[in-house]
């Protein structure tokens, strides 16, 4: 059968996911981001819960450092679930690492504070985020290997979107929860059991996250290999592929951390009230639920690798207009218009890569893979962006400082992907294997 014939009968051979299939997929990532930024608005509070000091300084400190804690475990948890992935499948890696998220959230929620078991909770404290650490990262490479394998292949780009839709999701419920209880609730309660209704409110959709996943098909041995032809087999092609993504996610993630210090940016560096501030992780969440999708839809019909590029030339552009322009007027249409401007691109772009990764990766190994060159990302660069663009901004002086560091990542993550050879079925050279591997 004639390349183009054969691809066009496997573009037809599934049909669309069910949505509660996708759901029970992306709640995993949902859940990681909507701890994530819960953690970061209650720092305070937890830092006095867990680490009381007569140096509110140095409960800050010792909260944002058992936040850190999470990222050390996220490789490992990568090598271990991501690899479950590949060789029990992706069905009970998903499980795993959701139940122990969910474990790590509820019992970090309800460890008592430092008043009444002494030592014992901090060191529970810093045990949840360490598990919480390892499930995380577990979670990416099997589910995304998932809606590789499961979605149909001409909308491939589109379900791995909802990956990122769903964390802007989770990103923006975390943000109104978290103006909602800071509003509603004394500094007094805040401190004493606020912040634990916060994470309580994610916790309450593992039950039913889990009951959906035990819903789940596997897809690991279906019989149908939908892979492009990566050339001969051997690890150097693979390798290539995994440098390239690590950049290119490094990249990703530095944009989006930045993002989310823009609230701390507004505040604490250009002296902003802190309501006007809180509008931009709104407009962080509300731009990522609209544009991740409209990135894959979009990768889906033009392909990944233009979908990838274009976007993020532009935010190259637009990076240090948008930040002068933050610092030199100082207004909520200034801070608002800029931090749409900036996350947009990012939000386009970022579906194609990830799905590109994905689908570079043979499925023996994909799991895996992914979930260790993502996990490596996220440690190396989200556990350390926030800190470096605070430390730049303190030595220079310079309220621009984080538009140099962003402009230097999205720069270096623009040259990877020009490297990247397009994946998407139906546009790319090869023919696409229809053997089981």
């Amino acid at each position: 059968m004639p390349v183009a014939e054969q691809n066009e009968t496997i573009l037809k051979a599934r049909n669309g996911l069910p949505a509660g299939q996708v759901a029970a997929v992306v709640v995993g990532n949902a859940l990681q981001f909507y701890d994530f930024l819960t953690y970061a608005f209650f720092a305070t509070q937890i830092g006095r819960t867990f680490f009381p000091s007569h140096d509110p300084t140095s409960s800050l400190l010792a909260s944002l450092a058992t936040f850190g804690a999470g990222f050390l475990t996220r490789p490992l948890g990568a090598m271990v679930i991501g690899a479950m992935g590949d060789r029990v499948g992706r069905k009970p890696a998903m499980m795993v690492s959701f139940a122990l998220m969910g474990a790590a959230i509820i019992g970090l929620a309800l460890t008592p504070s430092y008043a009444q078991i002494g030592i014992a909770a901090p060191i529970l404290a810093i045990a949840f985020r360490l598990a919480q650490g390892f499930a995380l990262g577990g979670e990416v490479g099997p589910s995304t290997a998932y809606l590789i394998e499961a979605s149909p292949l001409n909308r491939r780009g589109f379900y791995v979107s909802l990956q990122y839709a769903t964390q802007d999701a989770a990103i923006l419920t975390a943000g109104l929860m978290g103006l909602a209880l800071s509003n509603l609730l004394s500094p007094s309660q805040l401190d004493g059991w606020g912040w634990r209704i916060a994470f309580m409110v994610g916790a309450a959709v593992v039950p039913f996250g889990l009951i959906m996943r035990t819903r789940l098909a596997e897809t690991l041995h279906d019989g149908v290999e939908l892979d492009v032809d990566l050339g001969p087999a051997g690890f150097r092609p693979y390798l290539k592929i995994a440098i390239l993504a690590l950049v290119m996610l490094g990249a990703g993630t530095i944009a989006a951390y930045v993002m989310s210090y823009m609230t701390t940016y507004a505040t604490v560096t250009l002296g902003m009230a802190s309501n006007l501030a809180f509008g931009a992780t709104v407009t962080v969440g509300l731009c990522g639920v609209v544009f991740d999708t409209l990135g894959g839809w979009l990768s889906d019909r033009f392909g990944r690798r233009p979908v990838m590029m274009i976007p993020w030339a532009f935010l190259l552009v637009a990076v240090f207009p948008c930040f002068w322009a933050i610092a030199h007027y100082r207004t909520a249409w200034a801070l608002l218009g800029a931090t749409a401007i900036l996350t947009i691109p990012g939000n386009i772009s970022s579906s194609s890569v990830l799905v590109s990764v994905t689908e570079s990766l043979p499925r023996r190994v994909r799991s895996g893979a992914l979930a260790t060159i993502y996990a490596l990302a996220i440690s190396t660069f989200g556990g350390t962006t926030q800190f470096i663009v605070t430390w730049l901004i303190r030595i220079t002086g310079d309220p621009l400082a984080p538009a140099w560091y962003l402009g230097a990542a999205v720069a270096i993550g623009l040259a990877a992907m020009t490297l990247m050879s397009e994946t998407a079925p139906g546009r790319i050279g090869g023919a696409i294997k229809t053997s089981a591997a």
